[in-house]
Formats: structure tokens, C-alpha cells, sequence
């Protein structure tokens, strides 16, 4: 039962932490116009994200362009792209190899052995694709920090972290945390030993000698 609860919340924690890569990816806030130099007045706040460019107005109102070419972007735009896409698609594989695996569904009861090593497999691949979506948000955001800090950075064009990105690291941790939670839910074998036989007990002698 134990290894069973264990096995369930790291597939809880492994999907959320999915769905929060989704998310992430489909936000506009990765990074955020900075308002931290002198006399800085602006009636307007920028966000850019992976897919397009966003302006909102002090009224609320809320404009957003797409980029126009993919060829035009920024290799480490594109690479970062690449990394949460991938990261999404092992997470959906991910899902259908540890449902298959898990305790309490109904596939593959006759054979217990690749069951939990299904269940195991997407356990890791959860990993993968955590580890994914966590070196593309933090290679996002170390460009965006050393953008900050540039001294040649004009202070009107300098932008922080947005909340896309902290989203995304939470994400990328518990898909991270409940595949590693999937991988040791599988009991450890205990080693069996074959029974002993006892020596065959002497048939009693009836006292009658036959020659």
C-alpha cells in the first residue's frame, strides 16, 4: 500500500508539474520591461515570450503581436522553444507509459514485473522532460540577467524576470519530483530462497526378512 500511495502522488505531482510547462510555454511573460532606472515614466508595460510580444496599456487593454518569421528570431529564442515543446511531448508520453503502470489500473495485471517497470520507464521519462523544460528556463533567464546587468544595456530596453519563467521552474521541479517519486515506488525484489526438503524418513521394518 505504501509503495502504491507513493507511486500516485508522484504521477499527481508529475502531471501538474506537465500542466504547468504548458502554461509556461503558452505565456507572454517570460520577460518583462524593466522600470528601474531614474525618471523612468511609461504608461504602458512590456512582456515578450516565446511566441510573441505583448503591450499593456495603463487602461488594462492588452495588445499582443506574434513574431512575424521563425528564421528572423534569435537562435537561443528558437533553442529555447525546441527545449519546452520536446518537454511537453515527453510529458504526454510520459503520461500514457505511467498509467499503464500503475497500481490501480487494470493493464497488464498478469505480469506484475513489467508493470512496475512501466511504471518505472515513466517515472524517467517525466525526469527527462522536467530536466528539459528546467535548462531552457534557466537558460532564458541567465540571458535575460546578463542583458540586466550589461553596462552597454540601454536602461529603457532592460528587462527582468517574468512570470512565465518562475512558473516554469516550479513546473520543471515537480515534474522532476514526481518522476523521481515513480522510480522508487517499485518494491525491491526479496530474494527467495528454495524450500528445503527434509530427508526421506526409513520405511519401518515389518520384521520379515525376504531372501
Amino acid at each position: 500500500m505504501a509503495s502504491g500511495g507513493l507511486q500516485l502522488l508522484g504521477f499527481v505531482l508529475a502531471f501538474l508539474g506537465w500542466i504547468g510547462i504548458i502554461i509556461s510555454t503558452a505565456m507572454p511573460q517570460w520577460k518583462m520591461a524593466s522600470y528601474a532606472g531614474d525618471n523612468i515614466v511609461t504608461a504602458q508595460a512590456l512582456y515578450e515570450g516565446l511566441w510573441m510580444s505583448c503591450a499593456m496599456q495603463s487602461t488594462g487593454q492588452i495588445q499582443c503581436k506574434v513574431y512575424d518569421s521563425l528564421l528572423k528570431l534569435e537562435g537561443n529564442l528558437q533553442a529555447t522553444r525546441a527545449l519546452m515543446v520536446a518537454a511537453i511531448l515527453l510529458g504526454l508520453v510520459a503520461i500514457f507509459v505511467a498509467v499503464t503502470g500503475m497500481k490501480c489500473m487494470k493493464c497488464m495485471e498478469d505480469d506484475q514485473v513489467k508493470k512496475m517497470r512501466m511504471a518505472v520507464f515513466g517515472g524517467v521519462i517525466f525526469i527527462i522532460a522536467g530536466l528539459a523544460a528546467l535548462v531552457a528556463t534557466s537558460w532564458y533567464g541567465n540571458r535575460v540577467a546578463r542583458a540586466f546587468y550589461d553596462p552597454f544595456t540601454p536602461v529603457n530596453t532592460r528587462f527582468e524576470f517574468g512570470s512565465a519563467l518562475f512558473i516554469g521552474w516550479a513546473a520543471a521541479s515537480l515534474a522532476i519530483l514526481g518522476g523521481a517519486f515513480l522510480c522508487c515506488s517499485c518494491p525491491r525484489r526479496e530474494t527467495s530462497y528454495p524450500p528445503t526438503r527434509g530427508y526421506p524418513k526409513n520405511a519401518p521394518s515389518t520384521g520379515k526378512d525376504y531372501v
